[in-house]
């Protein structure tokens, strides 16, 4: 959590990384825009209805497609129905000609070679690398910095179809061995393993049934710490609900049954706890959390004294108090305590009674993570939706703004407060992302890792601009393009948002996306209401009872890029994964006229059962609980699978999902497109994706992540007229 500046609960949420921040581009022929052709009328599969009506607070709720929800690995009936979908729906693509000429150009662009952060351990330095096509990146290790990497893991071996995936990774503090987690499918269940480095061979530890959890090894390296839930029943690993998750310590050599269970909450299971060690390796930090909400309790557990009682630190759950390091009795956090956009406080747990001191001020710039490293404090910002990094010194004093390559997004920062020595990435949407070592004593920052790509940056203009939404609010919103482009008439557009848990989405690169451009294309990204971009107030305007203002921030973007002349008249499309999935939906209910195509991702559509799968119940901070009269009545008003109505003509619509999804459980989508299928029968095409052994995201391998890519471009280009060829 230190090390990324990202918040425990974020991997909570219903949210997907913004587009894939993967690889490069050269070239795909622009041609001019053309009319969107007429949708031919598809003969969809025959979709069972029930009879089935339920009433809220006096209001009658149909939910005819509620057998959708059931696993597609348990009942036949819903596989059926995948594979029958499935079927329409790769006829229709195979016929599309821009699919064959995306995938073949997306399949060049990522073919270069990238690198992860490294991280530096015991005089070693570990750190990812993908040769270009491979379907996951392979771990290595060198012994200095400009050393010869020695190969550590090769994910690729682990399965056939590239779909088993290295998920976290942590070395001990001597870098002798190496902790690392296995992802299968996409799902977000984790195994957890341990490697020897010098041999590179896994140890007999293992550790199952670990979710939304950090990794943290002992000091001394005898064992590590994490979070589990309990194992669940059979048949109901991708769908139950998660509750009673538990801090454990694992030593090794020992079986997972004789681990030490560290935190628990049993009489409030629906609380979740995250673990790190102290930098000194005195202290457990356990933050807490009920939801996706920044609003944490901190309890210190004494590993020196494993009998002692855990003492709360920071009571309430009512505040964001991310722990970013200590010295000695000294704690460091970020917190939005008296402080919206956020600052770095220090506490002397030493002291009974204690209260946070200011370290770094709030500032008009976001405050989205420190760490301590290098002797000083490393402060990372976002400023109207770009990265702004800062050094301090300990006490606070501002030593100097670090000088990034451009608008674009900055992370890392990690590393020991002892030594120098950092490493950051930055990326940007006509950027792949290049790593840094960075000298925090002297300022100096040179490229450890640059892409070597035949993408020239300067071919694209990366613009932001700011609109007013329906309620008067000024929105930022990014505009990528191609120099040079012709203009006249505007030209396909394709309009991306999220808008929820307190998730800003920032300027990131994207192989699969440059395609897109490269052919004419323009991409926009609209910073709406509902993320991080301008601190709590932000996120607090587009949640709850105020998520329509998420749904009309979108919406005022696409009536911007019209009015603009930025995209054509019938060229207009949007994209939204997860909780921009439902973003998708809900604005192509109330505004069908104003978009000419459609892609929602993973999406959560049935806003009235959300809370009753795996993660689901955590998202009730930001969508409310649908048993609660006033937030049930806010929900109903939106919720995409509740609001399609028959006589409206839908734009067309190619929903994607994945079997292995247990974050955003399938079902939602299953039972939304059969909705819109149902209402809109005769009109554009209204079709669905289903991806197997693929999840909600992470660990999706190269060849999925650019067979999915080339779809849904090709989608999006067929019906807003934009051609696309080959060089």
């Amino acid at each position: 959590m230190r090390s990324s500046f990202c918040a425990a609960s974020l991997v909570l949420a219903a949210c997907t990384p913004p587009p894939d921040q993967l690889p490069p581009p050269p070239q795909v022929v622009q041609a001019a825009p053309e009319p969107a052709p007429q949708a031919p009328r598809i003969a969809y599969p025959e979709t069972r209805r029930m009879d089935l009506v339920e009433t809220q607070f006096g209001t009658a709720v149909p939910d005819p497609y509620r057998w959708l929800e059931n696993d597609v690995r348990t009942d036949p009936e819903v596989r059926a129905w995948v594979e029958a979908q499935n079927a329409v729906t790769n006829a229709f693509l195979a016929t599309l000609p821009g699919r064959a000429p995306f995938k073949a150009r997306m399949t060049e662009l990522y073919d270069y070679e990238r690198f992860g952060i490294p991280e530096k351990k015991g005089g070693r330095y570990f750190y990812t690398r993908n040769s270009g096509l491979q379907n996951q990146a392979v771990l290595y290790v060198r012994d200095r910095l400009d050393g010869e990497g020695r190969l550590l893991i090769d994910p690729n071996i682990w399965s056939a179809d590239g779909a088993t995936a290295l998920a976290d990774w942590v070395p001990s503090e001597d870098g002798t061995k190496l902790l690392y987690s296995i992802q299968e499918g996409g799902s977000d269940w984790r195994t957890v393993r341990v490697l020897d480095v010098a041999t590179a061979k896994p140890l007999a530890d293992e550790v199952k049934w670990v979710k939304f959890s950090g990794l943290e090894w002992a000091k001394d390296g005898s064992g590590f710490f994490y979070s589990r839930f309990p194992e669940p029943a059979a048949g109901a690993a991708f769908q139950s609900l998660n509750k009673n998750q538990e801090v454990y310590f694992h030593k090794l050599g020992t079986p997972q049954s004789a681990d030490r269970r560290m935190f628990a909450t049993p009489a409030k299971p629906d609380i979740g706890h995250y673990a790190e060690v102290s930098d000194d390796g005195r202290w457990l930090v356990v933050t807490s959390s009920t939801g996706t909400d920044e609003r944490y309790e901190v309890t210190l557990v004494n590993l020196r004294r494993p009998a002692a009682r855990p003492r709360v630190l920071i009571p309430g759950f009512e505040h964001n108090y991310t722990f970013i390091g200590n010295r000695g009795p000294t704690f460091y956090f970020v917190t939005n305590e008296g402080a919206p956009r956020q600052k770095i406080v220090s506490l002397d747990i030493a002291r009974a009674g204690a209260k946070p001191t200011t370290v770094v001020a709030e500032d008009e710039a976001t405050l989205t993570g420190g760490s301590l490293v290098g002797g000083a404090l490393v402060a990372a910002y976002m400023k109207d939706a770009k990265s702004d990094v800062r050094v301090h010194g300990p006490n606070g004093t501002l030593r100097r703004v670090i000088d990034l390559p451009g608008i674009g997004t900055a992370g890392g920062f990690s590393g020991d407060y002892d030594d120098p020595e950092t490493f950051f990435a930055f990326t940007s949407f006509n950027r792949p992302t290049t790593i840094y070592r960075y000298d925090v004593a002297s300022g100096a920052a040179s490229a450890w890792a640059a892409p070597k790509v035949q993408f020239n940056a300067d071919d694209y203009s990366v613009e932001q601009r700011f609109y007013t939404s329906k309620d008067g609010t000024r929105v930022p919103m990014f505009v990528v393009m191609k120099k040079g482009l012709d203009r006249t008439g505007g030209s396909p557009t394709v309009l991306y948002g999220y808008g929820g848990f307190y998730s800003a989405v920032t300027p990131g690169f994207s192989s699969t996306r440059l395609a897109w451009l490269e052919a004419g294309g323009v991409y926009a990204s609209a910073n709406i209401r509902g993320g991080s971009e301008y601190g709590k107030a932000w996120h607090d305007a587009g949640r709850l009872a105020n998520k329509q203002n998420v749904f009309d921030d979108f919406i005022a973007a696409g009536e911007y890029l019209k009015a603009q002349g930025i995209a054509s008249p019938k060229g207009l499309a949007i994209d939204g994964g997860s909780n921009g999935g439902l973003l998708v939906g809900a604005v192509i209910n109330q505004r069908p006229d104003l978009f000419d195509a459609a892609r929602p991702a993973v999406g959560v559509m049935d806003m009235l059962r959300f809370d009753r799968f795996t993660a689901g119940r955590y998202w009730v901070d930001d969508y409310g609980y649908p048993d609660k009269e006033p937030d049930f009545r806010t929900l109903l008003a939106y919720s995409p699978y509740h609001n399609l109505r028959r006589g409206v003509s839908y734009p067309p619509v190619l929903a994607t999902t994945a079997d292995t999804d247990d974050r955003v459980v399938p079902g939602h989508s299953f039972k939304y497109i059969a909705a819109l299928q149902a209402a809109d029968p005769n009109g554009a095409p209204h079709l669905i994706r289903i991806e197997t052994r693929a999840g909600h995201g992470s660990g999706k391998p190269t060849t999925k992540i650019i067979e999915e890519a080339a779809d849904v471009y090709a989608f999006l280009a067929h019906f807003t007229g934009l051609r696309v060829g080959q060089r």
